[in-house]
């Protein structure tokens, strides 16, 4: 036989299944360089043809294809007594845990994914045929009894590659859904002891290739125990830094994840397996610490979460006690100037300051319901006591606010406003929170010495305020979002404008609420800008609401009150200024002294704090409430206190009213003219809810508890 012909009948037969005939094609280009015999098929059908026509040293089988696909060809081909073990090889582009160990069932020796790595599919196709060849040669060569012993090695090689098939498969069971570390550590180790090994340990590192969690397993351990990572032994730690045949690293990717240890030679089956355990280990333990993260970062954030409640809840406490302790002093100079406005004459100068101080005192109150209506602003639960506001004479009251600062930042304000009035129908408040926001931001966004512009004209029937300036004006990425909350614009470390980037936001929702809108422009930074204010104009004087005239002073009834204030200034001042209404006023320091002179006083209105020493007002009212001869009697809190919850609980206490200082006179003098209950209110058993409508700022702060 020439030398070509029997290198032709030493080549081994690799067959290669598959429908597509450009995978063909890669098969023969990765496989060409064995040098082996190659057939290639395209279906289940045909492959079974070409087993029973000759013998095969390895099958290479596509999982999916058409007519038959690889898991009933594989099972055919274990049918036949020359193919019962042929080595076979799945090709697929997807295993799952169910198809593998189905496929080791059928007597798969490998999976191998698709698209294939060319020097894998080579090398180990080439051990098949190294192996077909080593097993022919035998044959050719031995007897029958040394044929028969190789019929018996080769039964050998086969149940060792089903044992290491189906030692892979439980591994991979085993792990499959692993969420829990230890518990994975503790199965790992229950699988490689003592089928691979008669002792092993699982180290984990952390994310500084630092030991973290350990747990070790010895041939005589029912089970897996943990192990302090600080008490590894130094030969242990040796091991993991220099590495070695019995150390097998858990790797996802480059990333080491930790490592198994192997303590003494590994059993036949440990020395063939042991790789793979180990890669197959890393991607159960990678899929368990990325849960565990994934777990610690949703526990981090319902702790933050409840950091930020707890956070709130102190931040509504602490606004409710500072309005209470803004809202004591307020309430007493309000009074005072109540008292110098009657007693005063007509002397122009002291007119004058007393006005000044009345809109001090307006503008406090509504910072301090300002500080408490952040979250209505962002709600949009802001209601407007709308009322005919002449555009001009606001306008020029802000300008008058602002002189101080214009002063200071020797700035100068020009103004163009018409003669004639321009009447809107809107909250004067609230526009004056508007035009007093625009003129802050100008002169705040200003340099020293720079010029401001304020003007009011009349358009087609609508009212255009202009507020300009020449300061650092706005840069082109943010004016269209210059009414976003909390926008602002750049800041420099030597610029102090202060703000919280909600007073645009505040001024483009009240101007909506007053049916209008409100347009900003600028040519860019440092050059400037200019806000413009639309709204609807009153068309004529008759569309000016009515005013309501004021009750003459001798026609209003005269009320037995008792006021109980513990509080010097605002009891004294309370007092004086309803005695000049001509009332009867009994004052009282705290709710002992209140409650021991009622009986004998028997008021017909109780304007009662909260906040006393000895019994609260809470308590006061209620047993004020219980007694008979206070049965119609009006039950007012006059507190600072001012948040739902205080409300609630004075509603439960037994009070009628609940009015916030400092009050204004006018609707103190319009609640104590409604006098005390009527039999319908008396007899009411348990009040409704009361509106939660925010007041505006300056309005007077009064709640009614509505009977039914």
């Amino acid at each position: 036989m020439s030398p070509s012909k029997e290198a032709a009948v030493d080549k081994a037969n690799i067959l290669v299944v598959d429908d597509l005939p450009e995978k063909l094609l890669v098969f023969r280009t990765v496989l060409e360089d064995l040098h082996q015999n190659l057939v290639f098929v395209r279906s289940g059908s045909e492959a079974l043809r070409e087993v029973l026509q000759r013998e095969f040293a390895v099958i290479l089988l596509d999982v999916n294809m058409p007519d038959i696909d690889g898991f009933e060809t594989a099972t055919l081909i274990r049918r036949y007594k020359r193919s019962a073990h042929t080595p076979i090889i799945f090709i697929t582009a997807y295993a799952d845990e169910l198809q593998t160990s189905r496929g080791y069932s059928l007597g798969a020796v490998d999976y191998i994914l698709s698209p294939v790595v060319p020097d894998i599919l080579r090398s180990k196709v080439r051990v098949f045929v190294e192996l077909h060849a080593l097993q022919r040669r035998i044959a050719q060569q031995a007897d029958e009894r040394v044929a028969l012993a190789a019929s018996a090695a080769a039964l050998q090689v086969a149940e060792e590659s089903t044992r290491r098939s189906a030692c892979l498969s439980d591994l991979s069971h085993a792990l499959s859904g692993l969420l829990d570390v230890r518990a994975g550590l503790h199965k790992l180790l229950g699988m490689v002891v003592p089928q691979l090994c008669t002792q092993a340990s699982v180290v984990l590192f952390d994310e500084q290739q630092r030991p973290h969690r350990a747990a070790r397993r010895g041939s005589g351990d029912l089970a897996a125990v943990d192990v302090d990572p600080a008490a590894l032994s130094e030969r242990e730690r040796a091991r993991l830094a220099a590495g070695g045949e019995h150390v097998h690293l858990l790797r996802s990717g480059e990333h080491p994840l930790g490592a198994l240890l192997i303590d003494g030679p590994p059993t036949p089956l440990g020395a063939a397996v042991l790789e793979e355990v180990a890669n197959r280990a890393a991607i159960a333990f990678a899929t368990a610490q990325l849960y565990q993260n994934l777990q610690d970062e949703i526990a981090e954030r319902r702790r933050a979460e409840v950091r930020l409640e707890e956070a709130n809840r102190r931040k509504d406490e602490f606004l409710a006690m500072l309005s209470h302790e803004l809202r004591n002093p307020l309430s007493p100079i309000a009074n005072a100037v109540e008292v110098i406005r009657r007693i005063g004459g007509h002397d122009p100068k002291l007119r004058w300051a007393t006005d000044i101080t009345d809109r001090q005192v307006r503008q406090l109150t509504r910072l301090v319901d300002e500080l408490l209506d952040v979250a209505r602003i962002s709600q949009g639960k802001i209601v407007l006591q709308k009322s005919p506001v002449d555009l001009g004479v606001l306008i020029s009251q802000c300008i008058e606010l602002q002189r101080p600062l214009l002063a200071a930042r020797q700035q100068s304000l020009t103004q163009a406003l018409p003669p004639q009035p321009v009447w809107v129908l809107g909250d004067g408040a609230r526009l004056q929170q508007v035009i007093s926001n625009l003129l802050s931001n100008a002169t705040k966004y200003t340099q020293n010495g720079g010029n401001l512009h304020i003007g009011l004209t009349v358009e087609q029937g609508r009212a255009m305020v202009i507020v300009r300036d020449n300061g650092m004006g706005i840069e082109p990425e943010l004016l269209p979002r210059v009414f976003e909350l909390f926008e602002q614009g750049q800041r420099a470390l030597d610029r102090n404008q202060g703000g919280l980037g909600v007073g645009l936001t505040l001024v483009q929702r009240l101007v909506r609420l007053h049916g209008g809108h409100v347009e900003a422009f600028s040519a860019g930074a440092g050059r400037g800008a200019e806000f413009r204010v639309f709204l609807p104009c009153l068309q004529a004087v008759e569309d000016l609401p009515a005013a309501d005239a004021p009750a003459a002073a001798d026609a209003l009834p005269r009320r037995r009150i008792l006021l109980v204030e513990d509080n010097v200034d605002v009891a004294d001042t309370t007092a004086l200024m309803l005695t000049m209404s001509g009332h009867t006023v009994r004052v009282s320091r705290d709710g002992m002294a209140a409650l021991s002179c009622v009986a004998e006083f028997a008021p017909e209105i109780v304007l009662l704090d909260i906040g006393l020493p000895l019994l609260d007002g809470y308590e006061v009212a209620r047993r004020m409430r219980a007694m008979p001869a206070l049965k119609r009697t009006r039950i007012v809190a006059l507190t600072g206190y001012g948040q739902p919850a205080d409300r609630r609980r004075g509603r439960e206490a037994g009070f009628d009213e609940h009015v916030l200082k400092p009050v204004d006179p006018a609707a103190l003098a319009a609640l104590i003219d409604r006098g005390p209950l009527s039999d319908e209110e008396a007899q009411a058993a348990d009040p409704a809810p009361e509106s939660e409508a925010a007041p505006a700022p300056g309005q007077a702060t009064l709640y009614s508890f509505k009977r039914p």
